[in-house]
């Protein structure tokens, strides 16, 4: 979606799995000048599953991806969310998995 309609429930929905919180967190404080395919996170889900991970995401407005040959990359909206929603890149970058 554009800057002024993404929806913060639609944002905090696509958030509410840890799974995919991690995956905004390491393109947050991970990530370098460019953008990453899927398999630069190392995650050990089917294709499928990721697939529809990184969709939440994308639809949501947390990332943008950008098709290179067959393989598609990653990048969190940081300009966008910042305007939109400022300091929710601060507190997911703090975010840290439940201990099991």
């Amino acid at each position: 979606p554009a800057r002024d309609e993404m929806r913060l429930e639609a944002v905090m929905a696509a958030l509410s799995d840890p799974l995919r919180i991690g995956i905004v967190r390491k393109l947050l404080l991970e990530s370098v000048d460019f953008d990453h395919t899927c398999t630069w996170f190392e995650l050990d889900r089917p294709k499928s599953s990721l697939t529809h991970h990184f969709r939440a995401l994308r639809e949501a407005g947390l990332i943008r991806q950008r098709q290179y040959g067959p393989s598609r990359r990653n990048q969190v909206r940081i300009e966008d969310l910042e305007a939109r929603f400022p300091g929710l890149l601060a507190l997911i970058a703090d975010w840290r998995p439940a201990s099991v």
